[in-house]
């Protein structure tokens, strides 16, 4: 079932998510029905606030894209179709400091918005599955990126806010529609 994206300025975006402590039958419907969701709108990543629930659980697919990354799952190479797509749950980034890059980033929050972010290019995530089972991913390039931008959606942090001033005063008659959309779909 496709769940229905809540767009800039909905108070569910900036809301912090609990940490999910029961890992039932429920979660993970709820898990693959943002799955669904993400495929459905041609994104890579998708977090529980994007569909109005302030949870700590994202999800990822990057099988569709070059994978001009590597990770590690575990210790292992697994390749990306045995755990792909992704839920994550209860997750613990850990940035290596350097090198930070710049690179264009989206939002399925932001329709049709972009806009240059400087992130860490490798991280170590921390996290466990739908399941429960704990594991450790450590990864670069666009998956480092797809994780730290829902990451920080689970914590109430949007990719507007680690851009740099001038990229946002660039975008900001972009960012007005959406406002304005949201303003009026919670008035009717």
């Amino acid at each position: 079932m496709s769940l229905q994206i809540v767009h800039f300025n909905d108070p569910a975006l900036r809301k912090k998510g609990a940490k999910v402590t029961r890992f039932d039958a429920a979660l993970r419907s709820f898990a693959d029905d943002m799955v669904a969701t993400m495929h459905a709108a041609a994104g890579i990543g998708l977090a529980a606030q994007q569909v109005g629930r302030a949870i700590q659980l994202c999800v990822a697919d990057l099988r569709a894209v070059e994978n001009e990354f590597s990770w590690e799952l575990d210790g292992a190479r697994p390749p990306l179709e045995l755990f792909m797509p992704m839920v994550v749950v209860n997750p613990e980034v850990i940035p290596v400091p350097q090198p930070e890059l710049v690179y264009e980033e989206g939002c399925l929050s932001f329709p049709g918005i972009r806009g240059d972010v400087t992130r860490p290019d490798e991280v170590t995530v921390k996290f466990q599955d739908g399941h429960g089972t704990p594991h450790v991913l450590r990864c670069n390039g666009l998956l480092a990126r797809c994780l730290q931008h829902e990451a920080d959606h689970l914590n109430g942090v949007l990719f507007i806010d680690r851009m740099e001033p001038a990229t946002l005063a660039a975008i900001d008659a972009e960012l007005k529609a959406p406002k304005k959309r949201t303003r009026e779909a919670a008035k009717a």
